[in-house]
C-alpha cells in the first residue's frame, strides 16, 4: 500500500537525523511501517533523484566495505519542506478522518 505523494514526505522524514543510502531508506520505512510501505527501486530512486533537484536533499560519495554507494543527506531547504510537507499531510490526514468517521454515509 502507497499513497501517491507520500514517499517524498517519509524520504525527508527518515533522512532528517542522518544520512543514508537508498537501500537503508527503504528499510527504515519499511520497519517504521510495520511492512505495510515498501518501495521498489524504480519507486524509489526517482524520488531521490526529484528531491535532489529540488534542493531538499543532497547525494555524495561514500566508501563501504571497499564499495563506494551513493548516500544523501536532508539540506536546509530540505528540513523546511519536511516541515510543510508534515503540517499539509496532517491536514490531509485529518479531513480524510472526518469524512470517514461520518456516520450514515452511503457507499
Amino acid at each position: 500500500m502507497n499513497f501517491k505523494g507520500s514517499l517524498p514526505l517519509l524520504i525527508l522524514h527518515v533522512l532528517q537525523d542522518e544520512p543514508k543510502h537508498g537501500y537503508q531508506i527503504a528499510k527504515e520505512i519499511k520497519q517504521q511501517s510495520k511492512d505495510v510501505l515498501a518501495f521498489r527501486e524504480g519507486t524509489l530512486y526517482p524520488a531521490l533523484h526529484s528531491l535532489e533537484k529540488q534542493g531538499a536533499i543532497e547525494a555524495y560519495a561514500e566508501e563501504a566495505n571497499g564499495h563506494t554507494r551513493r548516500s544523501y543527506r536532508l539540506t536546509e531547504d530540505g528540513r523546511a519542506m519536511l516541515a510543510r510537507e508534515v503540517a499539509e499531510w496532517n491536514t490531509y490526514a485529518a479531513a480524510v478522518n472526518l469524512v470517514l468517521a461520518k456516520q450514515g454515509g452511503r457507499s
